[in-house]
């Protein structure tokens, strides 16, 4: 299975590249006033608003650092309801991929009920990698202010 690796502090995580829909470059963030935690702004990609969650924020409290390395990862995101929707990540050093067995990761041992969306971990030459389950990455109250269907105008 191909893996996007990205950096949160100094660690390191990987998502399922199936679930990647594009790799941009850090460009066109509008900001949203009072969003909800770790929602960074919205981005537009090809006409559409695409909400941006940036992952330092989300897991650090403090905003991803905005270097050459940085990327918008577009992820394919499933709601409660099962729907798809794009999702823009704010990622560190979003530039190296690799290639594992799912079997390769295992239980971390530890629970981390604020963060679910933290999964199994695997080990390389490089120390220790966990994988990042997207479609457990958004508190539920998040989501629901993130894809709510706006009320239809009369």
């Amino acid at each position: 299975m191909l893996f996007l690796l990205f950096r949160i502090g100094n660690d390191r995580y990987a998502l399922d590249a199936l679930q990647i829909a594009e790799v941009l470059p850090v460009v066109g963030v509008k900001g949203i006033p009072q969003a909800p935690a770790g929602v960074s702004g919205i981005i537009d990609y090809h006409g559409s608003p695409v909400p941006l969650i940036d992952l330092s924020q989300l897991a650090l409290g403090r905003p991803a650092r905005r270097r050459l390395s940085t990327r918008i990862v577009l992820v394919h995101y499933a709601d409660q309801k099962g729907t798809k929707h794009l999702l823009g990540l704010l990622a560190e050093s979003a530039t190296e991929t690799m290639r594992r067995d799912t079997s390769d990761f295992v239980a971390s041992g530890v629970g981390n009920d604020p963060a679910p969306y933290l999964g199994p971990v695997a080990s390389d030459e490089h120390g220790m990698i966990q994988w990042v389950n997207i479609d457990r990455l958004l508190p539920p109250m998040v989501r629901d202010q993130l894809f709510k269907q706006p009320a239809s105008a009369s």
